[in-house]
């Protein structure tokens, strides 16, 4: 099994867990912003992987099955976990950030799933992939400074539970090619670096 990792692109999936474990720690030291900013890079991984094992030559058909499931594995981690853990932490582990939480993983195990088994349909995902939670989370935190008063978590439990519901809901979702990973890179790469300099401040 640990052979396995010697894999380029399954090497860059654990690297993306690390990130999102060192995110988590970050978040329960008190440090959300920080852990954002962290698992912002889990995401840039998440991209990059694919990426790899597609340009990777001769690589195995095992090689291939172990980092399909190690890639849902992260994924569910960074985005359905991660997630789950900022908003309880953020709201002090009251009950409602808890349900809410708890239907954010439920919601991305169950996306996972059904997409491994699925597939795309036409080109297009059915259901919001689940990494959409991360750049969700760092627009939302970025935008906090401008919530008045103590409204932050409330909106923020609201945004994940209607995000939870879109990953189980019948919409079709294109996938994400060319230009869009640029795009994508581009706000992983500014947010987590304005997210880490507004945490260290």
């Amino acid at each position: 099994m640990i052979r396995q990792l010697a894999d380029p692109a399954n090497a860059i999936t654990v690297s993306g867990l690390v990130l999102s474990i060192v995110g988590i720690h970050f978040v329960l030291a008190g440090r959300l912003e920080i852990g954002v900013a962290v698992v912002l890079w889990a995401l840039l991984a998440d991209h990059l992987d694919g990426v790899v094992a597609s340009r990777t030559l001769n690589r195995a058909k095992e090689t291939g099955l172990v980092g399909k499931s190690l890639d849902s594995l992260a994924d569910l981690v960074s985005a359905g976990i991660f997630p789950a853990v900022m908003l309880i932490k953020l709201c002090g582990g009251s009950v409602a950030s808890l349900v809410t939480g708890a239907i954010l993983v439920v919601a991305s195990a169950l996306r996972l799933s059904y997409f491994n088994a699925v597939g795309l349909d036409g080109g297009c995902f059915i259901g919001v992939p689940t990494t959409y939670a991360v750049p969700l989370t760092a627009v939302m935190f970025l935008l906090a400074p401008l919530v008045p008063g103590n409204g932050f978590p409330f909106l923020f439990n609201i945004a994940l539970l209607v995000l939870a519901c879109l990953h189980v809901a019948s919409v079709r979702i294109p996938r994400t090619t060319g230009w869009m990973y640029a795009v994508v890179t581009l706000f992983a790469i500014s947010a987590s670096a304005f997210l880490a300099v507004r945490g260290l401040s």
